[in-house]
């Protein structure tokens, strides 16, 4: 078998379906063979339903809860039965030939960790790669719009070593994952990526950002109300910095995130939006 492709689903049934078929659809004329491993946290949206009646063949796990995407990729990594695992999200759709390019590009590669380029529903470029989480590149990404100016995320057209490329789409070894001792489960959702490919660096392993692998990514798709986001990302930045980072740093990273809840805060009380002031408030009352 070539590859293990494990995707873990929370309430995203249609985005479900639609990746599923893409998957199918692409490798339908291939002779390249793999398994698909479905882990569903819990989701009340008829996944489960959907998954048993149309995809028999389909390895299905269903947790009883919502227990984090760190937590549910690692079941279905030690589940896979191939030396190579992709890992994609459930609102991906793969083109025509990327589960191959990725493939064969990482196997080429077995020392690193492999990331695709993904699309907008648009075809528009979507950054999903970037350099380290630097104090300077939190303070771009909160203060000056980093993603949009592509200096903390970005999307570029040739093959590139990076610091981290998106969770949505990754393909490694099995063993390589276990090196590094898989996703850490005490991350919920966001930054449980740039932990493992951190600590993927540490041990030697090389981060690629390959282009020709192209992906269509809707994102966000199941992360719930627009103010989970903000506190995730709170929440994993505290927890990476206080993980891997010196106390000075710890320090330093609360200034700013404390500095960008204060201003969303004003603006919101200005503006009368009761939602981004009860976000950052929410953000600022966090442990971690």
């Amino acid at each position: 078998m070539d590859v293990s492709i494990v995707i873990v689903n929370f309430n995203t049934k249609v985005l479900l379906d639609r990746c599923l078929r893409s998957i199918i659809d692409s490798l339908r004329t291939s002779k390249f063979t793999y398994e698909i491993i479905v882990v569903d946290n819990g989701s009340t949206d008829g996944s489960r339903e959907l998954l048993n009646k149309k995809y028999p063949r389909v390895i299905k796990i269903f947790n009883n809860t919502n227990i984090g995407f760190g937590k549910a990729n690692n079941i279905g990594i030690h589940k896979a039965k191939s030396e190579s695992i992709l890992l994609l999200n459930s609102d991906i759709k793969v083109t025509e030939n990327a589960i191959e390019k990725l493939y064969m590009f990482a196997k080429q590669h077995t020392r690193a960790f492999v990331g695709g380029k993904l699309f907008n529903e648009d075809m528009t470029p979507q950054p999903s790669c970037g350099p380290q989480f630097s104090l300077i590149n939190v303070f771009i990404m909160l203060f000056l719009k980093g993603d949009t100016i592509g200096i903390t995320r970005s999307s570029p057209d040739s093959v590139l070593s990076v610091s981290w490329v998106s969770g949505a789409c990754v393909i490694a070894t099995k063993a390589a994952f276990i090196d590094i001792g898989l996703f850490d489960e005490s991350i919920f959702m966001y930054m449980e990526e740039i932990d493992l490919l951190y600590r993927a660096r540490q041990k030697g392993y090389t981060i690629i950002f390959y282009p020709e692998a192209k992906f269509i990514h809707t994102g966000a798709a199941s992360s719930g109300s627009s103010r989970k986001p903000v506190i995730n990302i709170y929440r994993g930045l505290r927890y990476f910095y206080r993980k891997h980072r010196s106390i000075i740093e710890i320090w330093m990273l609360e200034i700013l995130l404390r500095t960008k809840a204060y201003i969303a805060i004003g603006i919101g009380a200005l503006t009368r939006n009761h939602d981004l002031v009860s976000t950052y408030e929410q953000a600022l009352r966090l442990d971690y």
